[in-house]
């Protein structure tokens, strides 16, 4: 692995986390750093801090908080 693609890793939480929980990711990197977005991109989708899961995530909301209107009629 090269200096920058280490950097990289240890710069950004997320990826530095993700790598923790799965470390067989570490092989791909070894071999080509073009897997870094990849499992930048892995990472995003396993922790949820995508646009669509945010949305997601306050389209839930709003549906509890409407269900919960409802029941007080």
């Amino acid at each position: 692995m090269n200096l920058y693609t280490i950097n990289y890793i240890k710069n950004n939480e997320l990826i530095y986390r993700y790598l923790r929980d799965n470390s067989s990711w570490y092989k791909y990197l070894n071999r080509d750093e073009k897997y870094l977005k990849e499992i930048e991109e892995e990472a995003k989708k396993f922790y949820e801090v995508r646009i669509e899961d945010r949305i997601k995530r306050f389209k839930d909301s709003l549906d509890m908080v409407s269900n919960f209107l409802d029941v007080l009629k």
